[in-house]
């Protein structure tokens, strides 16, 4: 038998290239260029990645754009135990992967740990996967808590055919959640007591009153003193007025004519109101029902109508209009006009049928204590209309006048 003697330096040599050639091969792959790589008909159902270590991994300049992915069966892959949380794939680029057709249904991820991956850079813009199934796959493990994917892009992503259907997401931990049935009561108290004041309510839904006196003011030529005042009391949407109007006359006589009704009130729109019930006029001694309509018309013109139906069959119908003209904060012109007509004749109170007479008057008013108390001075014209004119002319009485006006208008 020959004996062989083996140097020293020669068995150096031969464990020194042992141990580089896996650092070798692990920079060859750090260069790798998947970009013709076929996986198309890879069979990777059964493959076992339990037990791979990828946290210091360097796959930042892999090529991924020539993939062809679309057949691939992964169903049946374990990635339960893969660590990824060092991995940096921030530059890899993934725009030519086709996964159109992968089959991922029954891919196992509850153990992989993503939480430190950096995918910030990563292109998704290319990727299709329109016809792949996700329905079965299970992420129920996966901790991606502090992963970064602030710059990916997914503008070219096709997910259209994704079936969502079959999966079974428990989001019943998140913040917020389901409240349990007694979160609050009914009434929103939470149990509290309202106290001495009660149960709130809306203001639209409380009995309020108010008072208004749109005229109080003396005709120096009549020597009368003419007054219009209402008062109510309800709410937004149910109210019952008592309004007045007349004059009064001061000299030896003291008559008193006015027309005063009880009425119900309900809004008929956003700018019109409805009035109707009874009413009562001193000059002829009549009662009578009424009926009428007031509000805003167009360009803040305001405006009412209101008919009588008095006991003997007459009709009388009065029409007014108003209108404020503000000079400044305080200074206000108001011009005003009203009409009033009558469906026949009663020459014993001076009436013919139709339009019987006209007024007219403005005032030039300053609001003082926030607006609720305008004294006022004006100008008025009045004027009978019609055959009217002529029942007047026969009696004496003027036609037409015109008197120097001052007063006040207030309301609370």
């Amino acid at each position: 038998m020959k004996m062989y003697k083996v140097g020293l330096p020669f068995i150096g040599i031969s464990s020194l290239l042992l141990l580089l050639s896996p650092v070798a091969n692990a920079a060859e792959m750090s260069n790798m260029d998947h970009g013709n790589m076929d996986m198309s008909n890879m069979d990777m159902s059964n493959m076992d990645h339990s037990g791979m270590d990828m946290s210091d991994m360097d796959m930042s300049n892999m090529d991924h754009s020539g993939m062809d992915m679309s057949n691939m069966d992964m169903s049946n892959m374990d990635h339960s135990g893969m660590d990824m949380s060092d991995m940096d794939m921030s530059s890899m680029d993934h725009s030519g992967m086709d996964m159109s057709n992968m089959d991922m249904s029954n891919m196992d991820h509850s153990g992989m740990d993503m939480s430190d991956m950096d995918m910030s850079n990563m292109d998704h813009s290319g990727m299709d996967m329109s016809n792949m199934d996700m329905s079965n796959m299970d992420h129920s493990g996966m901790d991606m808590s502090d992963m970064d994917m602030s710059s990916m892009d997914h503008s070219g992503m096709d997910m259209s055919g994704m079936d969502h259907s079959s999966m079974n997401m428990d989001m019943s931990g998140m913040q917020g959640g389901e409240a349990p049935p007694n979160a609050r009561s009914p009434d929103y108290s939470n149990g509290v007591d309202y106290g001495q004041y009660g149960k709130p309510v809306m203001m639209g839904s409380l009995p309020l009153w108010g008072v208004s006196v749109e005229t109080l003011g003396y005709q120096f030529e009549n020597d009368q003193i003419d007054f219009e005042a209402e008062g109510w009391y309800g709410t937004d949407s149910n109210r019952v007025t008592l309004r007045s109007e007349g004059s009064a006359q001061t000299n030896d006589d003291k008559e008193i004519d006015s027309l005063s009704s009880l009425a119900y009130w309900k809004p008929l729109g956003i700018f019109w109101n409805g009035e109707a019930g009874i009413a009562y006029n001193t000059e002829n001694d009549k009662s009578a029902i009424m009926a009428g309509i007031a509000g805003t018309a167009p360009y803040f013109v305001e405006t009412d109508a209101r008919a009588y139906l008095y006991t003997d069959g007459q009709v009388q119908l009065d029409l007014g209009a108003a209108y404020e003209w503000r000079l400044d904060q305080r200074w206000v012109v108001r011009p005003e006009l009203e009409l009033t007509a009558f469906s026949k004749d009663d020459t014993d109170n001076g009436i013919t049928k139709g339009f019987n007479e006209f007024e007219a008057e403005v005032r030039l008013a300053y609001e003082t204590f926030s607006r609720q108390l305008a004294p006022y001075v004006g100008f008025s014209y009045e004027s009978a209309l019609g055959d009217a004119r002529d029942l007047r002319r026969q009696e004496d009485e003027d036609v037409d006048s015109n008197s120097l006006t001052a007063g006040v208008m207030f309301w609370f």
